[in-house]
């Protein structure tokens, strides 16, 4: 008899701390979750660039060679110098500033961050501007010429 009720003892002793650990297990998992879920991407404003260059030269490396460029350049925080093309405002708002050569097809695309939008208000058609921003993609028509795209972009102070 007082094995039995020793090892009843065990069994429930067990059941507590597989149940305690699979509480825990779900709290954690909803925890990680729910911060992942809210997580915002860093202000650019506030990020060192990992490179500096012109706008022609990323527009160049990446006419040279795509895939080289990609492993180089993608989702790399780029500071691009270079004199402003265009300045662009879609139906929602949002500002789109092409940075090239007036002559040239070939582009970077900066789409502005939300946030910093009212800087822009400081660049005019023709001005050089240093713009930093996440490369996310290369557009390449032999009509059209080349972009190169980069999002969350701010207007760095010289």
């Amino acid at each position: 008899m007082p094995v039995l009720l020793t090892i009843k003892i065990l069994i429930m002793k067990k059941k507590r701390i597989i149940i305690a650990a699979i509480t825990i297990l779900i709290l954690g998992g909803g925890w990680y979750g729910y911060k992942e879920y809210t997580r915002m991407l860093p202000d650019l404003s506030r990020v060192k660039a990992d490179m500096r260059m012109s706008g022609q030269e990323l527009i160049a490396a990446f006419e040279k060679n795509e895939t080289a460029a990609n492993q180089a350049y993608l989702d790399k925080i780029v500071a691009v110098q270079g004199t402003v093309k265009a300045i662009e405002k879609d139906e929602k708002g949002f500002y789109t500033i092409s940075i090239g050569e007036e002559g040239s097809l070939s582009s970077v695309r900066c789409s502005m961050n939300v946030e910093h939008q009212d800087e822009i208000a400081q660049l005019a058609k023709g001005s050089i501007a240093t713009i930093k921003g996440a490369v996310t993609g290369f557009n390449a028509d032999e009509l059209l010429g080349a972009d190169v795209i980069l999002n969350r972009c701010v207007i760095e102070k010289n």
